[in-house]
């Protein structure tokens, strides 16, 4: 009851402020002098306020008509709009990297400059953004606020939430202007583009092995670790990546998407699909940098490395 009571005085706060010119906010210092008395928040100009005040209501007027995404400002419509054109007019002017938008571009510099102004107070790691303070503090909380309206799982970040959506509706909103591979992820598409440039900025410690992203070095670290953090509920079978143990189901399951056009064998793996053509064509393109031996398969060629001692090389 209490609830619905606040929740009507803040819309009846809302109206008057959009049609009586006396209502007024308390001053404030650091010339943001109107303050919003819901949630504290200040600024310079009562405009600013009154498009403030929208968020409150929860009204999103304002329609993307590629993804029908929902804005309560039409600013936010036009900033969201740049993720489909993907145009970036913003450059850093220390590394080229392009941004979207100006605020993108300010928060990037702090990166160069090191600039680390927010900390938390519980561990006190130090961030470059507000935002990313706030995030981190979930990891304290263990707070799941955003929840998925179809199946109900939380997330700790909106972005997680956004990304996690695609897996029931299949879309594939970023394309690569390049070959037109389509992704379901803006961070895919970024890692894609890096297949093209062929830029491979993260190397293995171990054996020097370089990687377009991150996440396939973290993979590949594993190879040398031989850890396998992935387990089959059914067979017990261990696997080094997520993606290989939903392939393995496929196996329980005697489910085979993939099928040869040549013999229609079928296959519950695409890699397996590609592997098999081999088969017909006598191809052998893995070859051994010890012996020069050819091989048709990738696993063949890393079974084959252990026949030569004090080699410890694996192919990912």
């Amino acid at each position: 009851m209490e609830v619905k009571e606040e929740l009507l005085d803040n819309v009846l706060f809302l109206k008057a402020f959009a049609t009586d010119t006396t209502v007024e906010t308390e001053i404030c210092t650091n010339e943001k002098n109107f303050i919003c008395h819901i949630c504290c928040k200040a600024f310079s100009q009562k405009s600013y306020l009154k498009a403030h005040l929208i968020v409150h209501t929860s009204e999103k007027t304002f329609i993307c008509d590629v993804c029908n995404k929902k804005f309560s400002r039409k600013q936010h419509l036009k900033d969201h709009i740049l993720i489909h054109t993907n145009e970036k007019n913003y450059s850093c002017d220390l590394c080229h990297k392009k941004f979207a938008w100006k605020s993108g571009l300010n928060r990037h510099f702090r990166y160069h400059a090191k600039e680390k102004p927010y900390s938390c107070d519980i561990c006190n790691k130090e961030f470059t953004e507000k935002s990313h303070l706030k995030q981190h503090y979930r990891t304290h909380t263990n707070e799941k606020p955003y929840s998925c309206d179809v199946c109900g799982k939380d997330f700790s970040r909106k972005h997680y939430l956004d990304d996690h959506f695609y897996t029931h509706t299949k879309e594939k909103l970023f394309a690569c202007d390049t070959c037109g591979k389509k992704f379901s992820r803006k961070d895919n598409l970024n890692r894609h583009y890096r297949s093209h440039a062929n830029q491979k900025p993260y190397s293995c410690d171990v054996c020097n092995k370089m990687f377009s992203d991150k996440c396939r070095l973290n993979q590949h670290y594993q190879f040398h670790t031989n850890e396998k953090p992935y387990s089959c509920e059914l067979c017990s079978k261990e696997f080094y990546r997520k993606n290989d143990l939903n392939r393995h189901y496929r196996v329980h399951e005697d489910e085979k998407p993939h099928s040869c056009d040549i013999c229609n064998k079928g296959f519950a793996t695409k890699s397996h699909l590609k592997a098999h053509y081999l088969t017909h064509s006598n191809a052998k393109p893995f070859s051994c940098d010890v012996c020069g031996k050819e091989f048709s398969w990738k696993s063949n060629l890393n079974k084959h490395y252990r026949s030569h001692t004090n080699v410890k090389t694996v192919l990912l």
